[in-house]
């Protein structure tokens, strides 16, 4: 597929405004596509072949796709007939309400997923990273889902797929079978809660560790528990990552614990987590009176942070609408970024860390040879897309339009 992505505008720079604010130099160009990359890069004033295939975008912001790093694409009820979430009383009483009715949901596990998936890659996200239960009740039936809804998209969509134990690692044979899911489908392995659902976080963790180094898989441990508990669970986890030459290769999701915890502890694990590059996945909650990660903190030291919706309209929660694009601008707004500068930088959470600006406000991206997968909006810039959020997009992924 060959054609000419015309009238787009770039960021290529920075300006002083008079009143001495830093403003976004924005220019308009005309970009090749050829088999789903940038072939060349021109402005628009220049003319083009006059046998080109062209598709006008008007003046829209070009930016690069989003990356969804934090879904359950097996838990929604989109698609299906409209329920408020039950209340439970504690988390035990939530899981035990999720178990009760995964049988009955595991019947429309791919059109759920699909619908899903459509959402969020017309948000925006052309990549999503999902856990996907493998339990007891009904073994790899929520897999199985989740991989042909994503066999639909494969041509538009890239997904990491973790076997997740959302009822406990260390019971009954979930072991067992998250092998058989790592033999079935599954990209990564996961974890939970080490002290708060498997009682034993050493135990726990060497047991994640065991099986990612039998399949020579990636990483990513959902760790809810707080405070002190939950920091001691983290830096255990980077001994073990050490030990295991693992460097690279892991995230922890969620990871509320390191927002309970003093500054100079806070500067301590990061020091850590950024010489083992472990990840953190963040939801941006604002909800569940939790305290998130200290984001800029991690990433003043080098930690790699990114965003994700979570899962949402499922047996946890009737809410969230699957625009990663809205974690970004709720982080803007609880961490105070009101700059063109600070608001621009936070769009780096939910692009995998390619921004067009560095962080100084040089060109970066994008450059011929780069995936052609962008988001277009009618912004000034991306601090604007930041803060206001258009909800009018139009995504391209590996140079196919979404229609």
């Amino acid at each position: 597929m060959n054609y000419w992505l015309t009238n787009v505008r770039l960021e290529t720079g920075e300006y002083e405004k008079d009143n001495g604010t830093i403003g976004t130099k924005v220019e308009s160009f005309h970009l090749e596509i050829l088999n789903g990359t940038i072939q060349q890069i021109c402005s628009a004033t220049e003319p083009l072949p006059q046998k080109a295939e062209q598709v006008d975008m008007q003046g829209k912001l070009l930016l690069p796709a989003f990356k969804e790093m934090h879904n359950h694409l097996d838990k929604t009820y989109l698609s299906q007939p409209w329920k408020a979430t039950i209340p439970s009383k504690n988390l035990q009483h939530r899981l035990d309400m999720e178990a009760a009715e995964l049988s009955i949901l595991a019947k429309t596990g791919k059109e759920r997923a699909m619908t899903m998936i459509d959402l969020i890659l017309r948000n925006g996200a052309t990549h999503i990273r999902t856990h996907v239960n493998i339990d007891p009740y009904i073994g790899l039936k929520n897999l199985e889902g989740v991989l042909a809804a994503l066999e639909h998209y494969k041509d538009v969509v890239t997904a990491d797929i973790i076997a997740f134990p959302q009822h406990g690692l260390l019971r009954d044979d979930v072991p067992s079978l998250m092998r058989e899911a790592l033999r079935n489908g599954a990209t990564m392995v996961g974890g939970l809660d080490p002290a708060g659902i498997d009682l034993t976080i050493e135990r726990s963790l060497y047991t994640v560790m065991d099986i990612a180094n039998e399949f020579d898989v990636d990483v990513d441990i959902h760790l809810h528990d707080g405070g002190q508990v939950g920091y001691y669970t983290v830096d255990k986890w980077i001994d073990i990552v050490e030990q295991a030459n693992y460097k690279d290769r892991t995230a922890i999701s969620h990871a509320f614990s390191l927002g309970d915890v003093s500054v100079g502890a806070q500067q301590k694990i990061a020091e850590r987590l950024a010489a083992q590059q472990v990840k953190i996945m963040s939801t941006v909650p604002i909800s569940m009176g939790r305290n998130i990660p200290p984001i800029d903190l991690l990433t003043k030291y080098g930690v790699d942070v990114h965003f994700g919706c979570d899962g949402f309209y499922d047996s946890w929660s009737p809410l969230g609408s699957g625009d990663i694009l809205e974690k970004a601008t709720r982080y803007a707004e609880i961490s105070h970024k009101s700059n063109e500068r600070a608001l621009r930088n936070t769009l780096r959470y939910i692009t995998n860390g390619i921004t067009p600006l560095t962080q100084d406000g040089k060109y970066a991206w994008p450059n011929i040879g780069d995936e052609a997968s962008f988001v277009l909006m009618n912004a000034a810039s991306s601090a604007e897309v930041v803060a206001r959020r258009p909800l009018e997009r139009v995504v391209i992924s590996k140079g196919k339009i979404i229609e």
